[in-house]
């Protein structure tokens, strides 16, 4: 047997203790490292998208100090490219910054126009679309200043999101709902302009947009099938985006019914597959629909002030009942219906309703329809109103609409047996000025129609719609841009994909058919006393419009023909009455003669 004998003037017996040291603190933790990396879980899909958003997040950044430094450079064509650059970035990030930082996004990519809060104060825009009225069409020598200072604050809102974002926690049901909330995003306003009304530039940040979600998919998708038909799905949408270079000839009919309408529904679909729990939460627009156009996707119950208000067949039959009742009128003989008659739509006809009396003199406007009236945030042409309940009040109390008395109608209810019986059988205290109240509007949220044509036709049912109407609806989501402000599917102005916030605008609207004055009505001004709303008024629904004629607040046009003509020239300021707060485009729309009878052969479709 060999045999080795120490040598104790050997390196490694005279350092055997530092090389043993050396051992326990370098090699042990090296080993355990590499132990480590070989066994270590792969990093969870949510962890690993949230890593990627913020490394998107800093390519945001990053193009938005490329447009600081070409504007301080001066140089037009540069600024106008890497403006788009940077829109580009910031719709790689859309989909989960406007869910996750909804007021941080707004601040990013909110309209140029001010904002007054729930606490009146006037809040000026800012952002890319403030940025973006700058440079486009072409940038003026005086603009320069105004341009670094904007993109100023569009850098410092980014850093906001970024300090906001490193703290968020992702998850797997908030990503794929707001997957397909950025979905339904583009098809109510990506394709129509609206956060691009001057460069033109929707198709292509559209198209980022869907790569983006389609990349983030990857740290989910596995060798599946339903990973394959979401991811060409993905392709075949993205593909039909790109290959359209013109903004207004864009189909948009079809890019909705056979690309964006699967996808999000396919989204669904995978999130079902993959074990993510749906919410199950109260929402205007159902967290679980497929489609914009699904039927049920809207909940007519959701702009109530308690649960215990919800719609019954019960209290929807009393309301009725109630609706037609002249008892809640002062011994006027009105009911509800004299002005929001069944056959037209639940309107009267009038430019504006009549008032109590005989002389022939009228309310101050016109009367709104109240289908789908459930689908507003706020009620009256003024939003001075937030829920149904209190709409009714106000016109029962109002001494030129009904002049009557809820304490009274209330009196007047308990001594009939059989009104008893129903407000018995509807609400377990029976007849209150409350469950009146609740009771038509019960009635009112029950008048929901949302099965045109058109939503037959999204549906895949038996419901042609013929070349011109086609055409009209892809006029009236893009070139003639109506639908930047009545947003689809409900073509009112409930903002989506939230569908939470009701916008009013001020469109100028004339006096008169002649159109040589403003009409005097200041509508929400009067409540806010604000200037942003001087002269605005709330965005009605466009549903049902051929049976709700004559139109605006004031009844002052008598055709759709004659609306079309107004919004073609630009509202009130392409009439030339100057108003600095003007929220519609005054810039003309050229729109041809076939174009307009397109667009309202399409409305009629609703």
């Amino acid at each position: 047997m060999l045999k080795f004998e120490r040598n104790p003037n050997s390196f490694i017996y005279r350092h055997r203790r530092l090389l043993f040291s050396l051992f326990l603190i370098i090699i042990i933790p090296l080993i355990v490292c590499l132990i480590w990396w070989l066994t270590k879980p792969e990093p969870k899909p949510a962890g690993a998208l949230k890593s990627a958003f913020m490394q998107d997040i800093t390519s945001l950044d990053s193009a938005v100090s490329r447009l600081q430094a070409d504007i301080l450079a001066k140089r037009p064509a540069a600024i106008q490219e890497s403006f788009k650059r940077a829109r580009i970035a910031y719709k790689r990030i859309e989909f989960i910054s406007a869910y996750y930082s909804p007021e941080t996004t707004r601040a990013l990519n909110g309209p140029n126009i001010p904002e007054v809060d729930d606490d009146l104060r006037v809040n000026e825009p800012q952002g890319f679309q403030v940025l973006e009225e700058m440079v486009f069409p072409k940038i003026a020598a005086d603009a320069y200043p105004d341009m670094l200072h904007a993109a100023n604050v569009i850098r410092a809102n980014v850093n906001r999101l970024r300090k906001i974002s490193e703290t968020n926690d992702l998850t797997d049901s908030h990503i794929f709902d707001a997957m397909r909330l950025e979905v339904f995003r583009i098809v109510s306003m990506g394709i129509t302009g609206f956060d691009s009304p001057v460069a033109f530039h929707s198709l292509p940040e559209v198209a980022a947009a869907l790569e983006s979600m389609q990349r983030q998919l990857t740290h989910y998708s596995t060798d599946r099938a339903w990973a394959s038909r979401l991811d060409s799905s993905f392709n075949a949408a993205i593909g039909f985006v790109r290959k359209s270079e013109d903004f207004n000839a864009f189909d948009r009919l079809e890019f909705i019914k056979h690309y964006a309408n699967p996808l999000s529904g396919q989204l669904l679909d995978a999130q079902k597959q993959l074990g993510i729990p749906v919410f199950t939460e109260e929402r205007l627009l159902s967290a679980s629909a497929r489609t914009l156009t699904d039927s049920g996707a809207f909940n007519a119950n959701y702009f109530i002030n308690f649960e215990e208000q919800a719609m019954t067949a019960q209290r929807i039959s009393l309301g009725k009942m109630l609706f037609f009742n002249p008892i809640l009128s002062n011994a006027s003989g009105r009911t509800c219906a004299t002005c929001h008659q069944p056959d037209k739509a639940f309107t009267d006809g009038e430019p504006k309703s009549f008032a109590i009396g005989l002389d022939g003199s009228r309310i101050s406007r016109n009367a709104p329809t109240l289908i789908n009236a459930s689908f507003q945030a706020v009620q009256f042409a003024d939003s001075r109103v937030t829920f149904l309940e209190d709409q009714a009040s106000d016109v029962i109390r109002n001494p030129d609409e009904m002049h009557g008395s809820l304490p009274d109608a209330v009196a007047a209810l308990r001594k009939q047996p059989e009104s008893q019986k129903l407000f018995e059988a509807a609400y377990a205290d029976g007849v209150t000025e409350s469950n009146l109240k609740n009771a038509i509007a019960s009635y009112i949220r029950s008048l929901s129609s949302l099965d045109s044509r058109l939503d037959r036709h999204f549906g895949g049912q038996d419901a042609a719609l013929t070349l011109e109407e086609k055409s009209g609806f892809n006029l009236f989501m893009g070139k003639a841009k109506c639908a930047t402000c009545h947003f689809f599917p409900l073509f009112n102005g409930t903002v989506p994909p939230a569908y939470v916030e009701t916008e009013s605008e001020v469109l100028g609207t004339p006096a008169t058919s002649e159109g040589k004055s403003v009409d005097p009505d200041v509508g929400k001004f009067a409540l806010t006393q604000r200037e942003p709303h001087r002269y605005a008024f709330k965005t009605p629904t466009v549903r049902h419009i051929a049976l709700t004629a004559p139109y605006m607040h004031n009844g002052v046009f008598k055709t759709l023909e004659e609306v079309v003509d107004f919004y073609d020239q630009g509202g009130g300021n392409g009439l030339g009455f100057n108003l600095e707060n003007q929220t519609l485009p005054f810039d003309k729309l050229n729109l041809t003669g076939p174009e307009k009878k397109a667009l309202v052969a399409f409305m009629k479709v609703l």
